[in-house]
């Protein structure tokens, strides 16, 4: 509490503590981590409304616009364990601070690209300073809230921060798109940038920093070949076909590149991934279960997008209002999630929101082109429901299965495999073709059930066991 009492004496000039200051304190430090995952989490939701703009202007198809989105998770996914450990060796203030700064330079960036090439390139770097945000700000949540429940509650705030990014941003975006062009999208993260640098600046408290301050520069290496390659086969895959030799060549250098990631972490004095982690029962299966939801959802709502707009031939505009019931839903579900867990446990209400989003995946089965909106609302929303309430007790139960002094590496593992799995959505792949887009919708709703009903099962019946 003496950083946050100091910062109430710059403040008004006065000496002396206050328990009132010392709570302002972390509770804009809460604000501000919420601004720097919202940020990350809005660009997700506004970048799949403009995809059809984009296409117009820069050009290209569906596997264009698939490198759009995949840069940035591709950059996200295999940064985000080294933005951890930085976090826990210079200090997750620092670390965070510089992610903000970076991602408002990007997303300017972004903005003025005048070719497909450019806006990928601006895209990674975007996802890039995303690697450094997300784990940092856990990170630094974990430290002002000592408290498991006080903790859990804080980190359903900042979920529920991303969750109202995600609302806002199909609506806002749909807007901007209309009114001024899909460019708009990525200026409305300056402003916001320069709030979050202020407030981290100003109120968060600095970690203690660990000892070592070796980097694993192989295993970063390897990180990034691996879901390079696995992204680009993934995503060429559907324009090539999967039998063509350079698809082929991208998942055997992905495994190759992943085989030695791991070879190298086993060995490694400072690994980017300590294998030892995954020792923890609990922290390997909510890090699987993250890895399975992000697989799930996130490729849908690309799919989806694409949907709206092809198939239906809706403006980004309409886009935008068909995603809100659906993002909507997440905002208070994730206000509720942490209370259901106090009352029957944390890997039961992960268990219900992994069933209640699969349950929305199969009630979609029957879309079709024609598909009345109304008809196809309320599964949708079930399927963002239930991740709104599965996330914070995944991330609560993560963080608190492992020592605090490792909070950023941990926070930095559940998001790579989040990510991860954002990278392996084939989805796009599935509906490349225009005339087997609804085939491909349908198998990608097959797939997402089981794969979120797998999830399910995997912290079911794994923490179960895990009990003495």
């Amino acid at each position: 509490m003496r950083a946050s009492t100091i910062r109430y004496e710059t403040l008004d000039g006065r000496a002396g503590t206050s328990r009132t200051s010392s709570s302002l304190a972390t509770s804009l430090t809460l604000a501000a981590m919420s601004l720097g995952y919202g940020v990350v989490q809005l660009d997700v939701t506004i970048v799949n409304t403009a995809l059809d703009a984009m296409g117009r202007t820069l050009g290209g198809g569906v596997a264009e616009l698939q490198w759009v989105v995949s840069a940035y998770t591709i950059a996200f996914a295999a940064f985000i364990l080294t933005a951890g450990a930085l976090g826990d060796r210079i200090g997750a203030k620092r670390i965070f601070m510089a992610g903000f700064a970076i991602f408002t330079a990007a997303s300017l960036a972004c903005a003025l690209s005048p070719n497909a090439t450019v806006l990928i390139g601006a895209r990674l770097v975007q996802g890039l300073a995303a690697a450094i945000l997300v784990p940092n700000s856990l990170a630094l949540l974990n430290h002002a809230y000592a408290d498991d429940r006080a903790r859990g509650r804080a980190v359903a705030v900042w979920a529920a921060g991303a969750s109202l990014a995600l609302t806002a941003g199909p609506f806002v975006g749909g807007a901007l798109i209309t009114l001024v062009g899909w460019r708009a999208i990525f200026l409305v993260n300056l402003p916001i940038g320069l709030a979050g640098l202020w407030l981290s600046w100003r109120y968060a408290r600095e970690t203690t920093r660990a000892r070592s301050r070796e980097i694993d520069l192989p295993g970063q290496l390897a990180a990034i070949g691996a879901l390079g390659a696995l992204a680009g086969a993934i995503i060429e895959g559907g324009a090539l076909g999967w039998g063509h030799p350079a698809v082929i060549a991208g998942f055997v250098g992905a495994a190759i590149l992943a085989a030695l990631f791991i070879l190298r972490e086993r060995r490694a004095a400072q690994p980017m991934l300590p294998l030892s982690l995954f020792g923890h029962r609990l922290f390997a299966l909510t890090s699987l279960v993250g890895l399975l939801v992000n697989i799930a959802i996130y490729g849908l709502i690309f799919v989806l997008s694409l949907y709206f707009q092809r198939i239906n031939g809706l403006s980004a505009w309409w886009t935008g209002l068909a995603f809100v019931p659906m993002m909507g839903a997440v905002l208070p579900i994730n206000l509720l999630a942490p209370r259901l867990a106090e009352r029957i446990g944390a890997c039961p209400t992960i268990v219900v929101g992994a069933c209640v989003s699969a349950l929305g995946c199969l009630g979609l089965l029957w879309i079709a082109p024609d598909t009345s909106y109304w008809m196809i609302c309320a599964q949708m929303i079930a399927i963002c429901g239930g991740l709104g309430l599965l996330v914070p007790p995944l991330t609560s139960t993560l963080l608190g299965s492992v020592e605090r002094a490792r909070s950023g590496i941990a926070a930095g593992v559940l998001n790579a495999t989040r990510q991860t799995g954002s990278v392996v959505a084939l989805f796009g792949s599935l509906v490349a073709a225009q005339d087997a887009f609804m085939a491909g919708l349908h198998l990608s709703l097959v797939i997402s059930a089981l794969v979120l009903l797998l999830g399910a099962a995997v912290i079911g019946f794994g923490a179960r066991e895990s009990r003495p």
